[in-house]
């Protein structure tokens, strides 16, 4: 009788126990992980009239800027303080266009640091990602 105490109470010892570590690895885990922002910087290049825009864009709503249609849905600085890298997924739709086989323009990730990787190409319009903040 006195043994199957010791196995109950040895139990919920190791119950409490390996909760606690599952809580205390969570936590260790959790700084690594990166953390979307809320608000992404673009500056927009009209091409024809030269005139530059830099607009704030809430993380997942759609922008209307002239003929453009902006959504972005993730956007991520890197946590390395020497180069800082922000990345962003953009979806930018072109409205004036009316071709059903085609739904976005660019549809894809880009980066702050070196928008040549992805280019948005577009014949009046030129979109850069700036900066990611909250």
């Amino acid at each position: 009788m006195l043994l199957k105490k010791n196995i109950k109470v040895g139990k919920v010892n190791f119950l409490f126990i390996a909760i606690f570590y599952l809580l205390l690895i969570n936590n260790i885990f959790a700084d690594t992980v990166t953390k979307s922002e809320t608000i992404a910087e673009l500056s927009i290049l009209d091409k024809v009239s030269s005139k530059n825009t830099r607009i704030q864009v809430q993380i997942g709503k759609e922008f209307s800027f002239q003929n453009l249609n902006i959504k972005v849905l993730k956007c991520y600085n890197s946590k390395f303080d020497d180069d800082p890298e922000v990345t962003a997924y953009m979806q930018v739709k072109d409205i004036s266009m009316n071709k059903n086989d085609k739904v976005f323009v660019f549809n894809d990730w880009t980066f702050a640091s070196s928008p040549s990787i992805r280019p948005f190409d577009h014949p009046v319009y030129d979109v850069w990602l700036k900066r990611c903040y909250s």
